[in-house]
């Protein structure tokens, strides 16, 4: 019998790529077939994506496969959130979706919250963080900048459910993707009419919602014609990455917390159902959908964000330095002289990373970092007792013991890290995978197909198809004073 391919695409916020993915003898393979660019698109004052081009990328991978002569049973995309398309009337795309990364919506999320709707009400509604960038207040600035194409749309499709109707027609609005918008209801599972009005838009401008490992459509004759391929259905897997990723979490039972560690930190656990009250809007944690009816309650971390932006400043010599080399030195570096609370504002994007935390420092009374690996020790010191700060609230939150800490994603091959942060939060870390949300796609695919039954199988034959790091915490005393000083200093801002 010939082997049956699952194909993913999976889309970042500057890269995209097109994976295939199989089982086999009860374990994942996986092959990356195309990886190209997703650039930003800067025109007549606004900040673009090129969906066309996406589309285009996703036609190419297709012909990849076709020309290889793959089975290809299933066809799923995931992408970052929040930022949507806007059809017409004849069912064709009006312009270029606007970026989250457009400026257009500065300063519109505080006027929205002040004069059109209170932060307590959003936030009871949706359980969503805010971000001045959230879909709800992309929509309100571009209301307040007379959008043409807005006031005309007949659609409003988020990126992943745009490329699914690209490629078959079918216009749904998945649940994982919508949970980013701040816009969805969580206790309803549908997107607020309330909150939707607020916008001047109707329910009927979305998708009906589907859940993660849905069918919704087979590929069109034009996208069979252009790809040489048959009527391959497509799944709407987790379109959120975010969401797929936490998919792919090897886990073995609910007892576990995750973080998926990259330029962003998200720590959160999985839940039955969203978490809504006053403690959680205080902390800005977020509920999100997840697979199977769940709801991820995460909060955002700046992560190893501090880490590559400080790279980009030190000299050549540092730069050309292996991120294993560099870490070593950092890790003979006197432990917690120097500490930061990774999510203050002065870190958000300063002109020059290097001497935001030298001010930082200088500010709190503390030793000033001077060299890379002081610099480089006080950042993941840093980060590591604020994951246990966020692990701390986050045990609060939960309804049953958390016994691991599995962390995905790129961030997962910094063993230096990953240790420390056991040593912070008293609990066993597990890294990997790595490529955590091709992993979580592809399974999703191989549910809505028959390949595998529920997310603990699913989850079993990931943790049998990676290398995983188990790291057990250490050092009790240190980190529990190096944590009552990380309180103190973090407080004086």
């Amino acid at each position: 019998m010939q082997q049956q391919y699952h194909f993913a695409v999976d889309l970042g916020a500057t890269s995209g790529r097109t994976i295939i993915g199989a089982i086999a003898d009860g374990k994942l393979q996986q092959e990356e077939l195309t990886r190209f660019d997703n650039p930003l698109i800067t025109t007549g004052g606004h900040v673009y994506w090129d969906i066309f081009a996406l589309y285009q990328e996703i036609i190419k991978g297709l012909t990849t496969a076709a020309k290889r002569q793959l089975n290809i049973v299933s066809i799923g995309i995931d992408t970052w959130g929040v930022d949507f398309v806007l059809v017409g009337e004849d069912d064709a795309i009006m312009r270029n979706p606007l970026s989250y990364r457009d400026p257009y919506t500065i300063g519109r999320m505080e006027e929205y919250l002040e004069q059109v709707c209170s932060r307590q009400q959003v936030y009871e509604t949706t359980g969503t963080q805010f971000m001045n960038f959230n879909s709800l207040f992309q929509l309100y600035a571009m209301r307040q900048e007379g959008n043409v194409a807005l006031s005309h749309a007949k659609k409003i499709l988020f990126i992943p459910d745009a490329l699914t109707w690209m490629l078959t027609g079918t216009n749904i609005c998945e649940r994982t993707i919508a949970s980013t918008s701040q816009m969805l209801n969580p206790r309803t599972g549908d997107l607020d009419p309330a909150l939707l009005e607020t916008v001047a838009l109707q329910r009927n401008q979305f998708g009906d919602i589907v859940e993660p490992g849905t069918i919704v459509g087979h590929l069109t004759e034009e996208v069979q014609h252009l790809t040489g391929l048959g009527s391959i259905p497509v799944v709407a897997v987790a379109g959120h990455d975010t969401a797929s990723a936490v998919a792919a979490v090897p886990a073995t039972d609910k007892h576990f917390a995750y973080l998926s560690s990259g330029t962003w930190s998200l720590m959160g656990i999985e839940t039955p159902e969203a978490i809504i009250n006053e403690q959680s809007q205080a902390y800005n944690f977020t509920n999100e959908g997840g697979i199977e009816h769940t709801t991820r309650f995460l909060k955002n971390i700046c992560g190893m964000w501090l880490y590559e932006r400080c790279r980009k400043e030190w000299g050549e010599e540092v730069r050309q330095m292996g991120h294993a080399q560099l870490q070593a030195l950092a890790m003979k570096e006197t432990p917690f002289r120097s500490l930061i609370n990774p999510d203050d504002t002065s870190f958000a994007n300063p002109t020059s990373m290097t001497t935001a935390i030298q001010d930082y420092c200088r500010n709190t009374n503390q030793p000033i970092p001077q060299t890379p690996a002081e610099i480089c020790r006080c950042i993941f010191d840093s980060l590591a007792l604020r994951y246990r700060q966020v692990f701390g609230w986050l045990k609060d939150f939960a309804t049953s013991p958390i016994h691991v800490l599995h962390i995905i994603g790129g961030g997962s091959l910094n063993k230096h890290l990953n240790q420390m942060t056991a040593n912070a939060i008293g609990i066993p870390v597990i890294a990997g995978p790595q490529e955590g949300t091709a992993i979580g796609n592809i399974m999703m695919q191989a549910q809505a197909t028959g390949g595998v039954t529920t997310i603990w199988e699913m989850r079993r034959i990931i943790a049998d198809s990676i290398e995983m790091q188990r790291y057990e915490p250490k050092d009790k005393d240190a980190w529990d004073a190096a944590y009552s000083k990380f309180l103190k200093i973090t407080k004086q801002q």
